[in-house]
């Protein structure tokens, strides 16, 4: 038996064809449609890159104890149990959080790895003159990562050149190296279609269009200001982005029949989150609620056992998911602190595993749906406090954690998931502007793109508060996150 999973970043479900899209070029997405089981209640769980990930590994929420982080010393991973049962793990990507300091210690939990570099402002080229910039609409204010990312595209010229391009192709060279072998998982793992929007002209082709405005293909992280022409002009950019994606998962799909592997060779696509596009008058996400358009994300999956394809499921699902599905799939124990639930009964006749799935960020929302409802319960001060991040590893995205936040940590007690060790209580800042949107109530499949906050119904949000607080206690949730909630 063995297992491919190909992730990519920041892949809108809405802008698929299996999901309904008639404009986006993406003939290999359909074919995968086709091929597979298509999971129309696939949500997020934690937010976003990195955090994601540490689910997809552990098998549990990431976002009520801690923000963005490596992975814990008593964390369950996946791919290392995996390794110890015998199943080579490997991943290839070109997402570069992984050599940063908040994600330094998820690749090499793998048998091995290989890192692609090139994206998204990664620290790759050096140059010390500055580089010279378009006028642009967007990211300007983040200086150094622009800097670096316009200085890496003087090396990213050609299709062949593209991190995406090699990512896929390592892959891939996996694949036909050890097609014939028995107990591997690979993890082809890329950071498109996430922002800079900076694809072959060949794909941009696809989508003609006049625009005669700045250089657009990186949205800013906030509310939109821009003009018609420049929004539809950067969703142009993303599509173009995105049938570069199609196109690689073509070649994966072309491999996949040329060896056979359909036989005995299960298969993952899925996302991180999705990404806002100017819907809600918002561009990218974490920094307003997540709404569907990032919650609700795309997942195909195929499993050689059941042989279910061309088939839809409605059962509830998420990342927490992915790690139990894949250990029970090769006949590992799965460890008892993983809250996600294996996937073979529901891929192969719609089986549901949970009544309702909890989402969010650390410091934001706590969101919950049970595939009707979405409620997003928002912090209940304007301070949001209290809050803290509980960790043995304390490091942000790209940095440690400063000599200040550090000078007033506590030792907690053991969570019900740490395996008897204390972990530092330090206290998080910088969350203050998710109250000014308040506690958000919605009928998604009356209101599927959550145009009207349901304001009368008390009954639906007493139900919605119960299925959070059950979740939150099932994950043994610190006892500030109550009380900066407003639910203690």
């Amino acid at each position: 038996m063995k297992a491919i999973m190909l992730m990519f970043d920041t892949l809108n479900r809405h802008m698929l064809p299996p999901y309904g899209c008639d404009w986006i070029h993406a003939p290999n997405f359909k074919r995968l449609a086709e091929k597979t089981v298509t999971f129309d209640q696939a949500y997020v769980g934690s937010m976003p890159c990195m955090p994601a990930r540490r689910e997809l590994q552990t098998g549990r929420y990431n976002f009520l104890h801690r923000s963005w982080g490596p992975m814990e010393p008593f964390d369950d991973s996946m791919p290392e149990i995996l390794k110890q049962h015998g199943v080579y793990t490997h991943i290839v990507t070109d997402h570069q959080h992984y050599w940063e300091d908040g994600g330094g210690t998820y690749h090499t939990r793998y048998s091995s790895f290989e890192l692609i570099r090139g994206q998204e402002g990664d620290p790759w080229k050096g140059e010390v003159g500055d580089p010279e910039l378009p006028d642009m609409i967007g990211m300007k204010q983040m200086h150094q990562l622009i800097r670096q990312d316009w200085i890496n595209r003087q090396y990213i010229r050609e299709e062949k050149d593209f991190p995406q391009a090699q990512t896929m192709e390592k892959g891939l060279e996996f694949i036909r190296r050890n097609g014939d072998a028995d107990r591997w998982f690979l993890q082809i793992e890329t950071f498109d279609p996430h922002e800079p929007f900076y694809a072959p002209q060949a794909y941009r082709d696809l989508y003609p269009h006049k625009y005669d405005g700045k250089h657009f293909d990186w949205p800013p992280y906030g509310p939109v200001k821009e003009t018609k022409e420049e929004i539809e002009h950067v969703r142009y950019e993303y599509a173009a982005l995105l049938s570069m994606c199609d196109h690689y998962l073509g070649k994966v799909l072309d491999t996949m029949d040329e060896l056979d592997l359909w036989k005995d060779t299960m298969l993952i696509v899925n996302t991180d989150h999705g990404y806002l596009l100017g819907e809600h008058d918002w561009w990218a996400k974490t920094i307003m609620p997540f709404y569907n358009e990032i919650a609700h994300i795309p997942l195909f999956i195929w499993d050689p056992r059941s042989g279910a394809r061309n088939e839809r499921r409605q059962s509830l699902v998420q990342t927490i998911d992915f790690a139990p599905t894949l250990l029970e799939y090769f006949g590992a124990d799965i460890p008892p602190d993983m809250q996600g639930k294996p996937l073979k009964h529901t891929i192969a006749r719609d089986e549901a595993v949970r009544e309702a799935a909890l989402f969010g960020l650390h410091g934001a929302h706590v969101n919950v749906t049970d595939g009707r409802y979405v409620y997003m319960r928002a912090p209940v001060s304007e301070d949001n406090t209290p809050l803290y991040n509980y960790t043995l590893m304390p490091t942000h995205m790209r940095s440690r954690f400063s000599v200040p936040e550090l000078q007033e940590i506590s030792l907690q007690e053991p969570f019900s998931f740490t395996k008897g060790v204390r972990t530092m209580k330090i206290r998080a800042s910088g969350y203050n502007h998710y109250h000014a949107f308040g506690t958000l109530l919605y009928d998604v499949q009356d209101d599927p793109y959550q145009q009207k906050p349901l304001t009368a119904h008390p009954e639906t949000e007493r139900r919605m508060i119960e299925l959070m607080k059950r979740l939150m206690a099932d994950s043994d949730a610190p006892a500030e996150q109550y009380a900066r909630l407003g639910l203690d």
